[in-house]
């Protein structure tokens, strides 16, 4: 195993980007998949979702354990064992020839996801000071993740056509193998930045219960309704749980969360925003897939292709808000682009049943799509400023739970008030104009999330006056204990007759 301590920050940056890749993308590869896996392995129905809900579920789960596991054994350890599981359970899944087979799998890349998405973003936050390195560097992640996602809707159309759904899982695994070939370029290995701490066990049950029982309540509400006795039950047993977990972290000398990160504006304001804008995302590219499939009549492999303007639209946002962040406080891009966003969803929530791709969805998708590439970079700039090293991975779990349970809630809860404005009708007037209202609250949850960052994130960043890096750091500590010991060896030298 690669064991110099000074890395390669270019290396790093591309291994967390490959990882983030394929995390972002098993988010939505499978969804277009879900028929032709039904009747392959014989789902019944009503079990179907829980190919996509269970990765979810898992995975929005163990963020915060994943993220504390960093702090305590290593960025880099818990990154590579993260990628080893995904690529096992992915070659699993590829391989399923039964329902449960298939579950177990997905719950397994879960597994491994709740792993890497916290140790990468922490890797990112401890070899990139704050100001514009760790901007540059987090505007890269940042459009690989967003790319991941809405890439995924086309691989997986294109893969279940051309190659069958098998491959929507086996995809993984030339991905998985690329980021384990870079560690060794250049990813050093490090330390735990808080040994000598044990793992709050307590806290991480609670905290892992508590997110699962969330996730779980709000997936099923759509299938259920928000009003039964099992969705109540399951979101008031989180509530509870809640107010345990804080009681436990509260009187933990080694919390998985330490309660007072959360009084930090950067960190509580981020996180909040961060939760607002995934679900105004998530909850439309939904919403938006389902009126060109539903209503245009666009096949899965075509309407994966539909969002490449969507991709391009976060990659542009992305740049420019990485030029005006790595110079300003990162609300001076949020406020603009969750504007931007929030209107752009606007003119997304006048589309009709007569409606085309040229008129009703390439503008708007442009639109919105840089509004949310204005937002991406500078949200996670702000959910890591100000960070102790050794609460990175903590930092890093929060602001990736906040992203999931956000997603979670987002999709569920609008997928709910779409449905709820058409009724049983299929009509496609009553059904666009459900999918047109969970838009419009889609960019409601955006304004308020411009309203947040007015509110909750300070003017000024605290960045330090540092231009070097914590490994540029590093080898120059090495090179001046290196001449040190050249300068004792040069006066043994001369002090020996000759």
């Amino acid at each position: 195993m690669y064991k110099n301590r000074i890395g390669k920050p270019t290396v790093v940056l591309a291994a967390a980007c490959v990882a983030q890749f394929i995390v972002a993308l098993d988010m939505s590869v499978v969804t277009v998949a879900l028929p032709t896996i039904g009747l392959d392995l014989g789902f019944a129905p009503l079990d179907l979702s829980w190919v996509v809900h269970v990765y979810a579920l898992v995975f929005g789960g163990l963020l915060l354990l994943g993220g504390r596991a960093c702090d305590l054994y290593g960025r880099r350890r818990v990154f590579v064992a993260g990628l080893i599981v995904f690529g096992v359970c992915s070659l699993a899944g590829g391989a399923a020839h039964a329902p449960w087979q298939l579950i177990a799998a997905r719950a397994g890349q879960g597994l491994g996801a709740a792993a890497v998405a916290p140790s990468a973003l922490a890797m990112l936050t401890a070899t990139f000071p704050e100001g514009g390195a760790r901007v540059r560097a987090l505007g890269v992640w940042s459009a690989v993740n967003a790319a991941g996602g809405a890439l995924g809707v086309l691989a997986g159309g294109l893969l279940t056509e051309y190659a069958g759904w098998r491959w929507v899982m086996l995809v993984n695994i030339p991905i998985v193998m690329t980021a384990l070939a870079l560690i060794p370029l250049g990813v050093p290995a490090g330390e735990s930045s808080a040994r000598g701490q044990r793992l709050d066990w307590p806290g991480a049950l609670a905290a892992t219960a508590v997110a699962v029982l969330l996730v779980l309540g709000v997936v099923r509400a759509d299938t259920v309704g928000w009003g039964s006795a099992i969705t109540i039950a399951t979101l008031a047993t989180a509530g509870l749980l809640l107010a345990g977990l804080i009681v436990i972290e509260a009187k933990s000398a080694a919390p998985l969360l330490r309660p007072g990160l959360l009084a930090d504006r950067w960190v509580s304001g981020a996180n909040i925003i961060v939760f607002l804008a995934a679900a105004g995302q998530f909850a439309a590219f939904y919403l938006v897939s389902l009126y060109m499939q539903n209503i245009l009549g666009l096949s899965a492999g075509t309407t994966g292709v539909a969002f490449l303007p969507f991709t391009a639209g976060l990659i542009a946002g992305t740049v420019v808000a990485v030029r005006i962040t790595a110079v300003h406080s990162p609300r001076t891009a949020l406020v603009p682009g969750a504007v931007v966003a929030a209107a752009g969803l606007c003119w997304f929530a006048t589309i009709d049943p007569g409606g085309s791709f040229m008129v009703d969805v390439l503008g708007p998708s442009i639109l919105t799509s840089v509004g949310v590439g204005l937002v991406l970079a500078p949200v996670a700039t702000a959910a890591t400023t100000g960070v102790a090293p050794h609460e990175a991975g903590m930092a890093s779990g929060l602001m990736n739970s906040s992203r999931q349970l956000g997603g979670a809630v987002g999709v569920a809860a609008l997928a709910t008030i779409a449905a709820h404005r058409s009724g049983t009708s299929v009509d496609p007037v009553a059904v666009s104009g459900g999918y047109a209202l969970g838009l419009a609250v889609a960019a409601g949850l955006f304004a308020l999330a411009a309203v947040a960052a007015i509110v909750l994130l300070p003017r000024r960043t605290p960045w330090r006056t540092r231009t070097v890096t914590p490994l540029v750091e590093a080898a120059a500590r090495d090179r001046s204990d290196a001449n040190e010991k050249g300068d004792t060896n040069d006066k043994r030298l001369e002090g020996t007759p000759s």
